[in-house]
């Protein structure tokens, strides 16, 4: 499989190169050449594979050709250890609970995948001795996947950027704790301030001259594809419950720098018979704005409860323009949006507890508030719950009055102490710090 740019002036890359440079050289993103389509009978059984089988045949036509069928396998069933429980939260409305892996939250998959795959790629190199330098952008999820995904791999060291006071302490504690081969990076700015300063990093020749650099965001085909494994395995769990449902399955996205949902897109192309897709925003609603005009007019994040989904220049819009040739009317066909305030997630999350008991993270208040929304007769929802909401723990407490159970895992991460450097939003100053290293 080739590999092409979003910014059409750099193709025909191999997976080994995409996934190591992470961004092209012309600042676009990476696509495969083509996206291949599983038989139909793949489909048909699919309900009878576990999560790892049915991973391994998706993950076999997305990257079988440049990965050796045997380290595919065990890169796929080593990331895939832990259980993806679809609920029914109430009729016709399930939660695909995607807060079972390490950092009990959805990117632990593409975090662990990539960590596993970047390392078999850097082996292969002729300068394999060479120290790669991953450079990450968090809004909060992102870092403590990343992080404890390349936690004590040999040559490969992590800098997550994250935005000074718009992540959760959970979320910080557990990329900020771990030392060893982790730096964390507290920018004073937001997350589109951190995820410009790696992007420039990515095409400063001065600093790529010193340093191997590359990505660990939703930026990295490595990261964003192996996302879409857990959309197989919703669509099986349904079809155990109702084939029906399974038919008219619609799958609503939270949706901050849309790696997510692109993975998503990608897994219907491959034939999963998804009906439709429901972009979930909170009031950084760039898509949203998009789907209604046709125009995209990416502008300063603002904080919001759903701090995770707090972009307001999602790097994989390019991916999805892509994937639908540019057009409006394609995408605005297969992909709808919604956008909710602090006070209408705030509100999600007491009624869905009160009148369901189901507890909500931020985020998935709103995946769940858009089905709720936007669900048509006949059609069966499924919204994922991308993260624990103990990881979000004085919001949610504050809002539903209760005190909530923090797992173990997350109470281990609390229990480090906090290592992390001050950075400003300046490139420069962030240039000097690399090449001071």
């Amino acid at each position: 499989m080739k590999y092409y740019s979003t910014n059409k002036k750099v193709s025909g890359e191999s997976l080994e190169n995409a996934v190591i440079k992470g961004l092209a050289e012309d600042k676009g993103l990476f696509m495969p050449d083509h996206i291949t389509e599983i038989p139909a009978a793949f489909y048909d059984n699919i309900q009878n594979l576990s999560f790892q089988e049915m991973a391994y045949t998706a993950a076999y036509m997305l990257f079988g050709d440049d990965v050796h069928a045997n380290m595919l396998k065990t890169i796929v069933f080593d990331t895939l250890n832990f259980d993806v429980p679809l609920v029914e939260v109430e009729k016709n409305i399930y939660s695909l609970e995607l807060f079972h892996g390490p950092t009990l939250a959805f990117k632990d998959v593409g975090g662990r995948f990539m960590s596993r795959m970047l390392a078999y790629f850097i082996q292969r190199q002729e300068d394999a001795h060479r120290q790669v330098n991953v450079l990450v952008a968090t809004s909060g999820d992102t870092g403590s996947a990343v992080a404890n995904g390349f936690l004590g791999v040999e040559g490969i060291h992590v800098y997550v950027l994250y935005p000074k006071g718009l992540v959760s302490p959970i979320q910080e504690c557990q990329f900020t704790t771990l030392g060893q081969n982790i730096t964390a990076l507290e920018v004073d700015g937001t997350f589109d301030d951190c995820q410009a300063l790696v992007k420039t990093a990515f095409m400063d020749e001065e600093l790529n001259a010193k340093m191997k650099l590359t990505s660990a965001n939703s930026i990295n085909v490595a990261r964003f594809l192996p996302q879409a494994f857990y959309y197989f395995y919703a669509y099986a769990q349904l079809k155990k419950i109702s084939e029906e449902a399974a038919a008219n399955m619609v799958i609503c996205v939270p949706s901050g720098n849309f790696g997510n949902i692109t993975a998503g897109l990608f897994a219907k192309r491959m034939g999963l018979p998804v009906k439709r897709f429901i972009a979930a925003n909170n009031r950084n609603d760039i898509f949203l704005e998009y789907l209604n005009t046709g125009k995209y007019n990416p502008r300063p994040s603002v904080a919001t409860l759903a701090n995770a989904m707090d972009v307001g220049d999602p790097s994989n819009f390019a991916r999805i323009l892509d994937l639908y040739g540019h057009s409006h009317e394609a995408i605005s066909r297969e992909i709808s949006g919604v956008s909710y305030n602090d006070e209408q997630i705030a509100e999600a999350m007491r009624n869905c507890r009160k009148s369901t008991g189901y507890l909500l993270d931020p985020h998935g208040a709103c995946g769940y508030q858009a089905l709720k929304d936007l669900l048509l007769p006949g059609e069966t929802g499924i919204f994922l719950e991308t993260a624990h909401p103990a990881k979000f723990l004085d919001t949610v407490e504050k809002i539903l009055d209760e005190k909530v159970e923090i797992p173990e895992k997350l109470q281990e991460f609390m229990k480090g102490e906090k290592k992390s450097e001050a950075m400003s939003k300046n490139f420069t100053d962030f240039k000097a710090y690399l090449l001071a290293r």
